[in-house]
């Protein structure tokens, strides 16, 4: 850990930097930022709105060699389903975010340098290498390695020096962001990363600016992320209030269909967190709505999360041809796995849209470790 003795947060993370890729140089020593879609104009001694990028005479300042987090968690928990079903993700992530979700569930990562978060958050700073935090990965039989806890694009730098290491070891790699890209960082990234997991927190753009943000610039990511091959899935937090009319759904998913109906759409319950503590926790009913919504709108794969064993079959994976259930899940454990070696479906041969591992019996064989280097018990 860092010793923080008196220094502030944001002093102990400014000596962890180094020169950014992201950026182009103005006069008077401006600099334009394009880690994000806010591309923000920072002056000498200023702070892009993410608070972690910075111009020091006239070069911009990234964050560079520490996590703020790191553990191995299920891969469906980021939530991917259909990126390497049943497979260890290492999750690594900074500080800082370019929004201010007031719901936030990551909040004392991605909102320290903003709140009183930041005493708490700043005693877990730690020093880290990108070959250090692979090798650990590659210790704990990891598959994937993700970005995740903080905004990743804001510390893409970073993510791409972890991410060719990770690749090196034979690793996928991913974002879990909010999905305010620019096509610049998605070009550099793309060689080394597969899985990107974007948020679309609303069809609103009135109520994205209230959590920082711009719907069209989502919106262009995901199409854009999609284009390029990224394995991309989509995730809406559904808030009663916010964002839970049924028009607004469709919208969604409709927008969704539009770019492909292959995406998988996760739509998950929102739980009183951060300082959002008004609107009551999203029902049973109104996620099971949600998921009828996407399937009317014709996308093939949608799930509905955070309340497991309650949400009917909006667990599992189907054959959107046949009907046939594919993958069994409960919360993060999967139950029974069925996609063949080639990712097609074995009843009707319907290629099922996803990155899949070439040996089936592999997910089923329960291969986990915990952190504690436990194997747990094989659920078939």
């Amino acid at each position: 850990m860092i010793p923080r003795a008196m220094e502030t947060l944001s002093e102990v993370l400014d000596n962890l930097t180094m020169s950014g890729q992201f950026y182009e140089t103005l006069p008077e020593d401006a600099v334009r930022c394009y880690a994000c879609g806010h591309r923000c104009f920072i002056r000498p001694g200023r702070r892009g709105i993410c608070q972690v990028r910075f111009n020091r005479d006239g070069e911009l300042h990234v964050p560079f060699g520490y996590v703020g987090a790191l553990q191995c968690d299920p891969i469906e928990k980021k939530p991917f389903f259909h990126l390497f079903p049943g497979s260890e993700a290492l999750s690594f992530g900074m500080l800082g975010c370019d929004f201010h979700c007031s719901y936030c569930q990551n909040w004392v990562s991605s909102q320290a340098l903003r709140d009183s978060a930041s005493d708490f958050a700043g005693s877990y700073v730690k020093r880290i290498t990108p070959e250090e935090l692979v090798n650990y990965g590659r210790r704990m039989k990891a598959g994937v390695v993700a970005s995740t806890y903080n905004e990743p694009l804001i510390t893409s730098e970073w993510a791409l020096a972890v991410f060719k290491e990770a690749k090196e070891a034979g690793m996928l790699c991913a974002y879990v962001s909010n999905g305010n890209a620019t096509p610049e960082v998605l070009k550099a990234l793309r060689p080394t990363m597969k899985g990107f997991k974007i948020d679309l927190k609303t069809m609103q753009d009135k109520q994205y600016r209230q959590l920082g943000g711009v719907l069209q610039n989502i919106l262009d990511t995901i199409r854009l992320a999609k284009e390029m091959d990224f394995w991309v899935e989509v995730v809406t937090l559904v808030v009663p209030g916010f964002n839970d009319s049924n028009e607004e759904l469709m919208d969604a998913a409709r927008y969704l269909v539009s770019v492909s109906p292959d995406i998988p759409w996760h739509v998950t319950a929102f739980h009183k967190n951060y300082k959002m503590t008004d609107p009551p926790n999203t029902t049973i009913q109104t996620l099971i709505r949600a998921a009828e919504i996407g399937q009317e709108a014709g996308l093939h794969y949608v799930y509905a999360g955070n309340l497991p064993g309650s949400v009917d079959s909006y667990e599992n994976t189907f054959c959107p041809k046949c009907g046939k259930m594919l993958i069994e899940r409960l919360g993060y454990v999967i139950l029974s796995y069925h996609i063949t070696s080639d990712g097609t479906c074995p009843k009707c041969d319907t290629k099922i849209a996803g990155v899949w591992p070439s040996d089936p019996s592999s997910v089923q064989a329960g291969s986990r470790l915990d952190l504690f280097g436990r194997r747990p018990r094989t659920v078939r």
